[in-house]
């Protein structure tokens, strides 16, 4: 079951299913809700191609309001047969 599916800046389909929410929330808590997901898929600083394999994108946003140094989320993107599936998020100090 999808939490949220969305088109995202360059007009591909993204999904969110509640089990990838439940790893997301297990292994990084700090990840507090899957809007701030939603809005970095929607709005995203910037997407970086992974160089090992063509299908994953990092989607990152700026934060600035968080209190800890890791202010951008990192969502991480497989896309299989034209649509993309959220692998994991979390925060981090940079972009890299």
């Amino acid at each position: 079951m999808n939490l949220f599916e969305i088109t995202d800046k360059s007009g591909r389909k993204l999904r969110l299913t509640k089990r990838q929410w439940s790893h997301i929330r297990k292994k990084h808590p700090e990840v507090e809700n899957f809007e701030d997901i939603e809005q970095t898929l929607k709005n995203p600083l910037k997407i970086i191609n992974y160089s090992l394999d063509e299908t994953i994108a990092y989607y990152y946003k700026y934060f600035k309001h968080r209190i800890f140094s890791d202010k951008y989320l990192l969502v991480l993107v497989k896309y299989l047969n034209g649509e993309g599936y959220i692998i994991t998020a979390y925060f981090e100090e940079y972009i890299r």
